[in-house]
């Protein structure tokens, strides 16, 4: 197992997928998980800071956890939810339900066994100190704020690496990473943090290859090859 972790922005979902394709492993986005339940409270009207319905709902929810770096296609109740989770509705409110200790519990038995069904690159935010603290090698994946959000505001608004983005929108987006980025490091259950033995990596003036690549060195370092 690779563990793969930090905050958003850093692009450890894009990071995380590669890495898993070029060793032939599997890719646990443990993040759209927190989405999928997130947008099944939504629809289903709770608000999402009731912490009691929220808790009472969340066992109900039904929904697919691809394991395919080139597949990922996310079902709730069986329709395809892919784009939705990734929605500004989804994402203003995934922190208060993602903070919520019920959901995580009952999320972090089914990420303990599809983690250990095989080989796996899992990516989150407690993945190597919570979910799999055994992890032959757990990555600390992060970089400065003002590059986090232009990655993120490229990302949401399908912009090239090339593209300008107004100095307003970068500030907006900033701002919404600050916010998530204190609420996953102060929450109680399960807070974002790097694993003692995690190594960090500061992607803010690499390329995505060149992540990409470190993570791979590291790991055949371990003995993990494809």
């Amino acid at each position: 197992m690779i563990a793969i972790d930090g905050p958003s922005g850093t692009g450890k979902s894009t990071v995380a997928r590669r890495v898993a394709a070029a060793l032939g492993a599997g890719y646990l986005d443990t993040g759209a998980m927190y989405r999928l339940i997130t947008l099944a409270v939504l629809e289903t009207g709770i608000d999402p800071t009731d912490d009691e319905a929220v808790a009472t709902m969340v066992a109900s929810v039904t929904f697919d956890s691809p394991t395919d770096p080139s597949a990922q296609q996310h079902e709730l109740a069986g329709r395809s939810v892919t784009s939705e989770i990734r929605g500004p509705e989804v994402t203003r409110a995934v922190t208060p339900v993602s903070a919520n200790p019920a959901v995580r519990e009952h999320l972090a038995t089914r990420q303990r066994r599809l983690a250990r069904s095989g080989r796996m690159v899992v990516e989150g935010r407690d993945i190597g100190t919570v979910i799999v603290p055994d992890a032959e090698l757990k990555i600390y994946l992060t970089a400065d704020a003002d590059e986090r959000a232009r990655r993120r505001h490229r990302q949401d608004a399908g912009r090239t690496a090339a593209a300008v983005a107004p100095a307003s929108d970068i500030a907006a987006v900033a701002l919404d990473l600050a916010r998530r980025d204190d609420a996953d490091s102060s929450r109680q259950h399960a807070p974002l943090q790097a694993a003692d033995d995690a190594v960090v990596i500061d992607s803010s003036q690499m390329e995505l290859a060149e992540t990409v690549a470190t993570v791979l060195r590291l790991a055949a370092e371990r003995g993990i090859r494809s």
